[in-house]
C-alpha cells in the first residue's frame, strides 16, 4: 500500500468511472484462473497508481476460502461528496450485484455474500505522508476483525490554498471456513489550506451513524489547537502513544488526563507496560513478601537516555512516570507535591574523565499514604543504546520489622526478569517470556476492549498529578 499511495500523491486523478467493470485490480479478466491470493501489500502495490475510479470487485475465484485481506475496490475523489458517492457505489455497483446474483443462482456455491464489518469508525490523523501510509497499511490487516470504516487524514500546508483528494478502498477477507466475507472501507484523504485546518468538517459527513468513533493520533497531538479540539470532540475514544511525543512529553500528559475525564483514552505507552505490571505484581504473590507492600520506602525507575547536551529536555519521560503512577494508584498512595528535577548535576570533570556522556538530571518526588507514610520516588536517567525513554529497571525497596526487601524488574525485547533479595540474600530469580507488543497489536486491543480501562485511567491521573509544569522544571 505504501508504494502506490506514495505514487498517488503526485498523480493527477482521472474522472470517476474511467475503469472497465469486470476486471480485477491487476487488470485480469473476471473468471480467469488465478494464483494464490496475494498479501495486502502485494495487492496494494499492484493497484494502478493514480487511476481514479478503478471500481472493480476482484475475481470470484477462490473468494470463499479463508486468507489474508484482498483489495476489492479502489476509487478516487476530489470532494467529500465524491467520497460519499464512492462509498455508496461499493455496495450497489453492477459488480457487487453480480456477486449476489451468482450466489443466489448457486453459480458460486462456495462464496458467501460480502458484508461490511459493523464495529466502529476509526479516524487516524497523520502529520506526515509516510506516517499516513504506514498507518493505512497496518489498518488494512485488521479487515474482518475491526473497523467498518477507516479514515486516514493527512493535513499539510495549512497556509496554502484549499485542496482535497482521497482514495476510497474496500478490503475483504474470509476469516474462517463457512463464514461470510467481511469488508472494511478505507478512505485515505490528504487536504491542505483551509480544508486541512478543518478536518472535522471532512470527517463528520463520512461517519457511519450509530457506530462509535475512535480517533487515533500517532505522534504528537497538537492539544489546544482547533484541529485537535474539533476531531477529539467527535470521538468516543482517543488513541495515542505518549512515548512517541517530542520533548519529555509531560505537559501533554497533563492535558491527556483532562481529556480522559470526558473521552475514553487509550495510551499505547501504558498498554505496553502490562508485562512489567504483571512481573512486579508476581513478586508479591509469595505470602512472605506480600506484607512488604505496606512498608515501601522507595520506588526507583531507571530509563534510557543518549546523554549529552539537551538530553534532559529531549528524552521522553512518559513511560517511567507511568510506572510510578500505576504503583501509586494500586497502593493507595498520592503525590505529595510534584516531581522535580534533581538539583545535583553530575560532575562535568567526572564525565570528561570517564569518557561517558552526561546523562543529565533525574526526577525526584514523594508519595504520601495513611498515617504519615512517605515513599521516595527516584526517576533516574542511564546512558544506554536502547531508544531514549525506554524503561530499563524498576526497583522497589521496603523495610519491615528490621528486615529489608529489594525487588528488581528488568525487561528486554522478549523477556521480563524479576529478582528479589531479603537482607542482601537473593530469594527470587524468575524470567517471564513476554514479548514487547507491536503497534498494530495494541491498536487491535484498543478497538476490541470497548470499555474504559480503570487501571490505566487511575495510573494516568496519578502520573499527571505528579508532573511539574514546564516553566517550573
Amino acid at each position: 500500500m505504501a508504494a502506490d499511495l506514495a505514487a498517488e500523491q503526485a498523480a493527477a486523478a482521472e474522472p470517476a468511472g474511467s475503469s472497465e467493470a469486470g476486471t480485477s485490480e491487476a487488470g485480469t479478466p473476471a473468471g480467469a484462473p488465478t494464483a494464490a491470493p496475494p498479501t495486502v501489500a502485494e495487492q496494494a502495490a499492484a493497484a494502478p497508481a493514480g487511476s481514479a475510479g478503478v471500481r472493480a470487485i476482484a475475481s470470484l475465484e477462490g473468494s470463499g476460502a479463508p486468507g489474508p485481506p484482498i483489495l476489492r475496490w479502489d476509487g478516487a475523489a476530489r470532494t467529500v461528496a465524491e467520497v460519499e458517492a464512492e462509498l455508496a457505489r461499493i455496495w450497489v455497483s453492477p459488480e457487487a450485484r453480480a456477486v449476489v446474483a451468482a450466489v443466489a443462482n448457486e453459480e458460486q456455491p462456495g462464496r458467501i455474500v460480502a458484508a461490511r464489518s459493523s464495529v466502529l469508525n476509526l479516524v487516524a490523523v497523520a502529520r506526515r505522508p509516510e506516517i499516513g501510509q504506514r498507518v493505512a497499511a497496518e489498518i488494512a490487516t485488521l479487515t474482518g476483525r475491526h473497523p467498518s470504516r477507516t479514515m486516514v487524514l493527512v493535513p499539510s500546508d495549512p497556509d496554502g490554498p484549499a485542496w482535497f483528494r482521497a482514495r476510497v478502498r474496500a478490503y475483504c477477507m474470509v476469516s474462517r471456513e463457512g463464514s461470510a466475507e467481511t469488508c472494511s472501507e478505507l478512505v485515505y484523504a490528504e487536504a491542505g489550506g483551509e480544508t486541512g485546518r478543518h478536518l472535522a468538517a471532512v470527517v463528520a459527513p463520512l461517519l457511519v451513524h450509530d457506530l462509535p468513533v475512535a480517533v487515533w493520533w500517532p505522534g504528537d497531538v497538537p492539544f489546544g489547537t482547533r484541529l485537535a479540539d474539533d476531531l477529539v470532540g467527535l470521538a468516543d475514544r482517543l488513541i495515542v502513544d505518549g512515548s512517541s511525543w517530542s520533548g519529555d512529553g509531560l505537559d501533554r500528559l497533563r492535558v491527556l488526563a483532562g481529556v480522559a475525564r470526558t473521552v475514553q483514552v487509550t495510551d499505547f505507552a501504558i498498554a505496553r507496560q502490562a508485562r512489567w505490571r504483571e512481573a512486579i505484581a508476581s513478586a508479591f504473590d509469595r505470602p512472605d513478601m506480600l506484607p512488604y507492600l505496606g512498608s515501601l520506602r522507595r520506588i526507583s525507575v531507571a530509563f534510557a537516555t543518549l546523554g549529552g547536551p539537551g538530553a534532559e529536555v529531549a528524552t521522553n519521560l512518559v513511560r517511567p512516570v507511568y510506572h510510578v503512577g500505576w504503583l501509586a494508584s494500586r497502593l493507595g498512595l498520592r503525590p505529595a507535591g510534584r516531581l522535580r528535577r534533581e538539583t545535583r548535576k553530575p560532575s562535568a570533570r567526572h564525565a570528561s574523565r570517564s569518557g561517558a556522556p552526561d546523562p543529565g538530571r533525574g526526577l525526584r518526588g514523594t508519595l504520601a499514604g495513611d498515617r504519615g507514610r512517605a515513599v521516595d520516588i527516584v526517576v533516574r536517567p542511564v546512558v544506554s543504546p536502547v531508544p531514549p525513554g525506554s524503561t530499563l529497571r524498576v526497583e522497589l525497596l521496603a523495610e519491615r520489622r528490621g528486615r529489608e526487601l529489594r525487588v528488581e524488574v528488568t525487561g528486554e525485547a522478549e523477556v521480563v526478569r524479576v529478582r528479589a533479595w531479603h537482607d542482601g540474600i537473593e530469594t527470587l530469580d524468575r524470567p517471564y517470556f513476554a514479548p514487547r507488543q507491536t503497534e498494530i497489536g495494541l491498536l487491535a486491543e484498543a478497538i476490541e476492549s470497548g470499555a474504559s480501562d480503570p487501571v490505566a485511567h487511575a495510573a494516568l491521573e496519578v502520573a499527571a498529578a505528579f508532573v511539574t509544569p514546564g516553566e517550573q522544571r
